[in-house]
């Protein structure tokens, strides 16, 4: 609804306690943001992986982190996207762009808890690796992460927020051993993979190189989701540029610079998507005679993956939580527990949409296949809302021309970049053995996705 300000936030969504700070949300920035399977996916494409995270930075995380800060300045409080598309286009829009950015992180999450599975079987050295493709063992492992971290979250962000910190924490120290084994690496053995002015100049007109581009984006993709906490942090105005200025530069150089250590670890041919960085630590510890490297790095990014699932898990669940209290979605999703203060309901719902969704990704389907495919959905699903998020600034911000330049660059290039991405989503990649099939999965289970919360849109309406 055109004209809306703070105050049309529901009140109650703005009774949950304000516990968050500045180095909970560069930690949760951090953990939220920065997956570290991202670096293994980038440096498969080789060299030219190194100049798509400078691009990536450019025209994707640069105009995110602008265009979130100006929404939130305008207009601040629990539900961040929703209630910025809400403002520019009114209440359909703004439920699709909440609906699609929720869901969307149902589907992301199985991706997150297979490769912390994946990343797992490398704490016993070589002795578990057998476990990787092995479907009980995945869900089992993926099931408890996921129902501990909701748990958590049900018991309040004092204790929720431990688990991103402590995430967060564990993903610097993943890269900083990432970075210093690759130095090692190259002080003793040389670069295994070498870089030269010819390699490291991505193709643009190639499919494999758009794709990686996607990704990157979407690694990069985190920042909005802060704000969609804005009723639970003290101070957000203030709280969260500084958090993203500082999670921001920390982010861009773990991401380059461990691609990078992984390229001097390891032939590009030989990085694995999922177990790429064990091996890489691996085979660099035996070579210097500290096998503890492999190790200690698969312990170190599983417990980065399950804080960066914990701090998603506590930022999406505040979605359909806002919506309902709106009564878009069932009015039991904005319940809130009566010890805890928090959406348990909405939190529950989430916990169990998720496990529907890991076990229809793993029946009939490789790990592997699994992984691809959710990926390629979240990618779609999660960028139609910062595709509506980037056209409602300048709806929002009209007649103001301060920083209109840099407004409408940022806009613009953001937009361009988002909807590349999801089209490169669509197409199946070459190795793929069923094209079609491949399309049919992801294309028609994001639509099939989409199609359920427009039923319950205009079943919201019909009762009024």
């Amino acid at each position: 609804m055109a004209g809306m300000t703070e105050t049309s936030v529901p009140a109650k969504a703005t009774a949950l306690p304000r516990v968050l700070g500045t180095r909970d949300l560069v930690l949760m920035n951090i953990a939220a943001i920065v997956a570290l399977r991202w670096l293994a996916t980038a440096a498969k494409l080789g060299p030219s992986s190194l100049a798509l995270w400078i691009l990536g930075l450019i025209i994707f995380f640069v105009p995110v982190a602008l265009v979130v800060l100006e929404l939130n300045a305008r207009l601040p409080g629990e539900g961040g996207l929703y209630l910025w598309t809400r403002e520019a286009f009114g209440d359909f829009h703004g439920f699709i762009a909440g609906w699609t950015y929720w869901i969307s992180n149902l589907v992301f999450f199985p991706t997150s808890l297979l490769f912390a599975a994946g990343v797992a079987v490398y704490v016993a050295g070589n002795r578990w690796i057998g476990l990787a493709e092995h479907t009980t063992y995945n869900a089992v492992f993926a099931l408890t992460i996921l129902w501990g971290a909701t748990w958590l979250n049900i018991a309040g962000l004092r204790r929720a927020k431990w688990l991103q910190n402590i995430g967060g924490i564990a993903t610097w120290t993943a890269a900083a051993l990432i970075v210093i084994a690759g130095v090692v690496s190259w002080q003793h053995f040389g670069p295994a993979t070498a870089v030269t002015a010819a390699n490291i100049a991505p193709d643009l007109g190639s499919v494999a190189t758009l794709s990686t581009l996607a990704t990157i984006a979407l690694a990069y993709q985190g920042f909005e989701l802060g704000p969609i906490l804005g009723g639970e942090i003290r101070d957000p105005t203030r709280q969260i540029p500084r958090a993203m200025l500082i999670s921001g530069l920390a982010i861009a150089g773990i991401y380059i610079a461990g691609t990078a250590a992984l390229l001097i670890a390891l032939p590009a041919a030989q990085i694995d998507l999922i177990g790429g960085i064990p091996q890489a630590m691996a085979a660099v510890g035996e070579r210097l005679g500290f096998p503890i490297f492999g190790p200690l790095a698969a312990i170190l990014i599983a417990v980065g993956s399950i804080g960066g699932i914990g701090a998603w898990m506590t930022g999406t669940a505040r979605l359909p939580y806002v919506v309902g209290v709106e009564r878009y979605l069932p009015a039991a999703l904005s319940a809130i527990h009566p010890k805890f203060g928090t959406p348990y309901v909405a939190l529950l719902t989430q916990g169990t949409l998720t496990t529907l969704i890991l076990w229809g990704a793993l029946s009939r389907s490789t790990i592997h296949d699994a992984f691809v495919i959710l990926l390629d959905m979240t990618v779609i699903l999660g960028f139609i809302p910062l595709l509506y998020m980037f056209v409602s600034l300048p709806v929002i911000a009209r007649g103001s021309n301060r920083r209109s330049i840099v407004r409408w660059l940022a806009c613009t290039v953001g937009f361009a970049t988002t909807l590349l991405a999801i089209v490169t989503s669509t197409i199946p990649p070459a190795e793929t053995p069923n094209p079609r099939l491949f399309v049919l999965k992801v294309v028609g289970g994001s639509l099939v996705l989409i199609a359920a919360g427009l039923l319950f849109f205009f079943l919201s309406r019909g009762r009024d």
